[in-house]
């Protein structure tokens, strides 16, 4: 392969000003440190809302109906009302409680920590 050859028809110019480098500058800036604000998952937080109510409700629903506070011809229906409510209720409380933590700033909960819908 024949070499090239670069001929570089402009003279060599002094007006270019140089200046040295800090010696305590290690190549990195603040800014790449720094962590932006986190995005708020308003949709998670609205369905752990709604998931918390609905969860709440039947577990109300269910204790009453095992209660016999309502007149029911099959009390064998009546645990699965309450099973349900609370297979729904945990998750609910749990999110509301780490959006409700991120809000206030305690150390060791974000917004993060709650999973988001990205659409």
């Amino acid at each position: 392969m024949p070499a090239r050859n670069i001929v570089s028809h402009d003279p060599p110019s002094g007006k270019v000003r140089y200046s040295r480098l800090a010696t305590d500058d290690d190549g990195y800036i603040d800014l790449q440190f720094k962590r932006s604000p986190p995005k708020v998952p308003y949709k998670a937080i609205a369905l752990a809302s709604v998931l918390f109510l609905i969860g709440s409700i039947l577990i109300v629903i269910g204790a009453l109906l095992l209660a016999g506070y309502f007149g029911v011809t099959n009390s064998d229906r009546t645990v699965p009302v309450l099973i349900i409510g609370i297979i729904v209720f945990l998750p609910g409380i749990y999110h509301l409680r780490i959006a409700y933590y991120a809000s206030k700033g305690y150390p060791g909960y974000s917004y993060d920590d709650i999973p988001d819908f990205d659409d």
